[in-house]
């Protein structure tokens, strides 16, 4: 079953070293990664999300693939290419891929201007060493799908991060 954990921080290069870090744990097969977005609060307060994978892209560079292989069978390669690239890239753009959009955008409404939220979809129980080494850029917990146990471990690595970052006491949570 999936893991969804959503990390609140100060800033969006906070949440993007945590991601940066998240991705270099999945590369180390500590982790298995479904998916990873960054939510930012603009000045206006709106939520822009920078997601892991860009499906417009990834839309049309299929689409022009397929759409080069198609026109070559009709003698009009550059044609097919073109009809391809926008097919894909209208499919990558209506393609929700992961977490779900709205929700993120829901969730990341609670975002100061200025703020940033690390919605992480993970396929395989967080370990200690994971939930350890995302504590270490600080943030907070603003939702997760775990269960009581492991969700107050999750907050206890936060705080202690918290602890060690301020040298204050972090507040408990039951």
């Amino acid at each position: 079953m999936s893991e969804l954990i959503v990390i609140g921080y100060e800033t969006p290069e906070k949440a993007e070293e945590a991601r940066s870090d998240l991705m270099t744990m999945s590369g180390e097969y500590l982790v298995d990664v479904a998916d990873a977005v960054v939510a930012i609060a603009d000045a206006d307060g709106k939520v822009k999300l920078n997601q892991l994978v860009n499906m417009w892209s990834a839309g049309a560079t299929g689409g022009a693939f397929w759409g080069l292989l198609v026109g070559m069978l009709f003698f009009n390669p550059l044609l097919g290419v073109a009809v391809g690239a926008g097919a894909g890239a209208l499919s990558g753009a209506l393609t929700d891929y992961g977490i779900n959009d709205d929700f993120m955008k829901g969730v990341g409404s609670v975002l100061q201007p200025g703020q940033a939220a690390l919605f992480m979809m993970i396929r395989t129980n967080a370990s200690d060493k994971v939930i350890e080494r995302l504590g270490e850029h600080g943030g907070r917990v603003l939702r997760t799908n775990l269960d009581t146990d492991a969700e107050n471990h999750l907050r206890r690595a936060f705080d202690e991060a918290h602890k060690a970052e301020s040298g204050a006491a972090a507040p408990e949570h039951a």
